[in-house]
């Protein structure tokens, strides 16, 4: 019986599934017994959906990338939960809409009472590492919110983003290295991912890249392939040029270590893009729930499990991974009252169409924490001395005790979405709640969501609002700690 930290869940049973879904021309196929996939999460930061070669870029070189999309599920319309990076971390984690667990927007830490993917996966015998950008709390190793946690028995993290040179957080150790960022990260994954191979433990590993977040600095070898481009687009697309370098050599190393067949290997970014980036026909970027904000590049390569490759227009997000990873290891109970997310195991079998139930998005307005990426020694060392006089680790603290924040059950303020087909209803409210405003848009003839059709559709309006207000409804209780 597993039971979360900080939590009782009863009458709690999980169940392990003989064999694992596979999948081929549609049809399930039945693999080895007993064989679990290694799971291996990778993603980018402040990577657009156009930002990659397999999506039509014209400048970018991204074929490790391209090739692995080819060769397995690529996602059309793939969301991250929120338009910025601490929320979608959490959504992966949790399976659940970040607003519930009070990770408002950037720099907000998740909640120790959370039930996360690692924990759930480790109980069921998996061995589990993070490599990367955290950004969910402080990683000092005394932190109630760090990755060791939330459930990762290794880890080697920073608290933001990095380019060169990183100081990391080695499970609460400081950690300097010199060297482009990406090829850092996948360094310290690849020698976990090596180590672990020796064992019969099935591996679950999240590899966070930083890049290509903000500032841009790439090496000279990589900006040289863009220089005809102006010099920040030169150091944006270096760095998601090392991104997919770093990607090729996990693909290759799988293939070396005989793992790749039966891993399943699942790439997406952490929100939309960013001015210097390519949105293609999405409307806005990073921090706003239109389509720009939200709609990111995504693929599951599996082999064992996806031996035909094909391209879905099925709509997808970050919180499906949770419900989704859980029922492909057998997971049948993970004790979470309440989930955003939806299994897609039957759009990998090729019984899905279309979403079977609505996607919710909800930018309550409140602001970000700023996290200083740099000076992790400040953060990491096994004490409490001065712990209050820096910030993150006095937001770090207040996250133990559900938030004060009261947001009135009517008002819901700042802007909310909700996707159901084609249709996106938009929600904006100010924090009285009054002049309230709604958009509707088709998205099937208008990803750009530049003609409102509110006024011509009242019926779609009232129909569509009524789910979205019952599912902030939700969301405000969980907020609230109702789930706990």
């Amino acid at each position: 019986m597993f039971f979360p930290r900080f939590r009782i869940v009863s009458s709690l049973l999980l169940v392990t599934s003989p064999c694992l879904l596979a999948v081929e021309d549609g049809a399930k196929k039945t693999p080895t017994p007993g064989k679990r996939p290694d799971i291996i999460l990778v993603m980018t930061d402040d990577q657009g959906w156009g930002d990659i070669g397999y999506n039509g870029h014209p400048h970018l070189k991204t074929p490790n990338l391209d090739a692995a999309a080819a060769a397995g599920l690529r996602f059309d319309r793939f969301y991250a939960a929120a338009p910025s990076c601490s929320p979608t971390r959490a959504s992966v984690l949790t399976g659940r809409h970040p607003n519930r667990m009070g990770v408002f927007s950037w720099g907000h830490p998740i909640r120790p009472q959370e039930v996360t993917l690692a924990e759930l996966l480790r109980h069921e015998g998996y061995v589990t590492g993070h490599f990367g950008k955290w950004h969910l709390g402080s990683i000092r190793a005394d932190s109630p919110v760090n990755p060791g946690a939330n459930g990762f028995d290794r880890w080697v993290s920073t608290s933001n983003f990095y380019d060169f040179n990183p100081e990391m957080s080695d499970e609460g150790k400081v950690l300097k290295i010199k060297g482009e960022g990406s090829n850092l990260t996948m360094d310290l994954a690849l020698d976990w991912i090596r180590e672990k191979s020796a064992g019969e433990a099935p591996i679950f590993a999240v590899i966070w890249f930083a890049a290509p977040h903000y500032p841009h600095h790439a090496t000279p070898a990589d900006t040289a392939l863009y220089s005809h481009r102006p010099k920040k687009e030169r150091e944006f697309l270096g760095e998601i040029t090392a991104v997919d370098r770093a990607f090729g050599r996990l693909r290759s190393e799988l293939d070396t270590l005989g793992r790749r067949d039966n891993t399943i290997l699942w790439f997406k970014s952490d929100n939309g893009g960013l001015p210097v980036g390519e949105s293609a026909d999405n409307r806005g970027g990073k921090h706003v729930l239109y389509e720009g904000g939200l709609r990111v590049p995504a693929f599951i390569e599996w082999p064992a499990g996806i031996p035909t490759p094909r391209v879905t227009p099925v709509r997808a997000c970050t919180t499906d991974i949770f419900p989704t990873i859980l029922e492909l290891v057998g997971v049948t109970d993970h004790g979470v009252k309440v989930l955003d997310g939806i299994s897609l195991v039957p759009l990998l079998r090729g019984e899905m169409d279309i979403r079977p139930h609505p996607l919710g998005f909800w930018n309550a307005g409140i602001p970000g924490q700023f996290t200083n990426p740099a000076g992790v020694v400040t953060k990491v060392l096994p004490t409490f001395e001065n712990w209050s006089d820096n910030k993150v680790e006095r937001v770090t603290r207040r996250v133990e005790k559900i938030p004060k924040q009261k947001f009135p059950a009517d008002v819901y303020s700042g802007h909310s979405a909700w996707i159901s087909g084609d249709w996106k209803l938009h929600r904006l409210s100010p924090t009285d709640g009054e002049k309230l405003r709604w958009m509707l848009f088709n998205l099937a003839n208008d990803p750009q969501e530049k003609n409102d059709l509110a006024k011509e559709y009242p019926e779609i309006v009232a129909d569509l609002r009524n789910g979205m207000e019952k599912w902030l409804a939700s969301v405000n209780a969980s907020l609230k700690g109702a789930d706990y």
